[in-house]
């Protein structure tokens, strides 16, 4: 899944923000974000928060052939994870090339740099050493995983205990935790990562840039040094040419940042070594509790309930009379009804009732009443058919009224020239 573009108003305001010293999070142009180190249950569990970039590295250890060229030395292993859960851009099953990157870089940072006593490693010459295997986890992506990675790399490396070994002629018995205590790494420095952002051709400069200022930046330069200023690895991407100037006082800066995170693992080393000592827990090993069920669990507590009866009748003698509400809404907007009993509609029907009273009352209305009341008694014969009082009215003539009409019309002529005869012959 690729990741979605900034459009060109966020790339806008981004730039413009980092042209006037200032960042989305409210940070300054050299300041780091708020560093996080917490350490598990196990020995050689880390888990560091740089800001919203979360990151978990676990350390172990197992007994291998050593290589032909060197017999005496152990051998370090490091790989990293880019989960779907980090970030949406992330595959699972699939090596990118940013995991690739991340890969080789810390291997300069951490292995090339001959931070660990590999030479300690080893068991039996050309037969047997210690294989040291660091798992790095990204949990969430918001920027900067190289520096996050090589913190927490570092820090489960310090906190990491092998078990211990004893050899017998040829035999090699590794003896648990509970026969011997394990025996911790030997390190000789502490080498961290510290990541600056250029923007437009290194003419202005970040330190541990985020996600999105990652996205618009121009070059990225990542030095690694520890606290005796001594640089492990330097390395630049995005192709852009820095001048000797801008190294110089990128390394400068990096020295000061180095200081300060390794006197921070220090101090999380020391509370968590303390805390182990005293039969405790610490930082992230608290909310990891071991063999136990603690959901749906909840210890007892004391109710005292001699006097709630008494306490129950006081709080209603003394309670306050609540305030007398309304039935309904009342809306006296026009166009709006009114709900509930005995209250005046305002719907407007009464008036167009009252309305219609008044024409049916006025002088035309009753002339014409008086026209259509005798025109029915006129036509009393006639039959009205109508379904509604919006159907047109439809009058029927009945056959027998027409036929007797037609009667009495006839008789009455045949009558008359039959008295003339008879006058005629007087």
């Amino acid at each position: 899944m690729k990741e979605t573009p900034l459009s060109n108003c966020e790339r806008d305001f981004l730039l413009k923000a980092i042209q006037e010293k200032k960042r989305l999070d409210g940070r300054q142009t050299y300041d780091y974000r708020k560093l996080k180190i917490m350490f598990g249950t196990d020995f050689g569990c880390c888990f560091v928060e740089l800001g919203k970039t979360r990151v978990m590295a676990q350390v172990s250890c197992e007994l291998v052939a050593p290589k032909e060229n060197r017999p005496n030395e152990g051998i370090m292993f490091f790989n990293i994870e880019l989960s779907p859960m980090a970030s949406p851009a992330f595959e699972q099953g699939r090596q990118s090339e940013l995991s690739v990157k991340l890969n080789r870089q810390l291997e300069r940072c951490l292995r090339n740099s001959k931070c660990i006593d590999l030479e300690s490693l080893c068991v039996v010459s050309g037969e047997k050493v210690w294989q040291i295997r660091v798992d790095v986890h990204m949990l969430n992506h918001d920027g900067n995983l190289m520096d996050a990675a090589s913190i927490t790399a570092i820090a489960s490396l310090c906190h990491f205990r092998r078990p211990d070994v004893g050899i017998q002629g040829d035999e090699v018995t590794v003896y648990s935790p509970d026969e011997r205590d394990p025996i911790p790494l030997s390190i000789y420095h502490m080498p961290i990562s510290v990541s600056f952002a250029f923007f437009q051709q290194g003419t202005y400069l970040l330190v541990d840039p985020c996600e999105r200022e990652e996205r618009v930046m121009d070059g990225l330069l990542m030095i690694a040094m520890n606290k005796h200023r001594e640089i492990c690895s330097i390395q630049s991407s995005g192709g852009i040419m820095l001048l000797k100037e801008q190294v110089m006082r990128c390394s400068k800066i990096a020295s000061v940042k180095v200081s300060e995170i390794t006197k921070l693992i220090m101090k999380a080393l020391e509370n968590d070594k303390t805390a182990r000592k005293a039969g405790g827990k610490c930082g992230f090993a608290e909310s990891m509790p071991q063999e136990r069920i603690t959901a749906l669990k909840k210890d007892e507590t004391a109710v005292e309930m001699t006097d709630v009866t008494e306490r129950a009748n006081d709080i209603v003698l003394n309670a306050e009379v609540p305030p007398q509400t309304s039935q309904s809404l009342l809306v006296p907007l026009p166009g709006m009804g009114q709900v509930g009993k005995d209250l005046q509609n305002s719907w407007g029907i009464e008036e167009y009732y009252q309305d219609e009273e008044e024409a049916f009352n006025s002088d035309e209305d009753k002339q014409t009443m008086m026209e259509v009341g005798e025109k029915q008694k006129v036509h009393e014969d006639v039959v009205e058919i109508s379904d509604s009082e919006e159907d047109e009215v439809v009058i029927l003539q009945p056959e027998a009224t027409d036929r007797a009409h037609k009667k009495t019309s006839s008789s009455s002529h045949l009558k008359e020239p039959a008295k003339s005869k008879k006058r005629h012959r007087k």
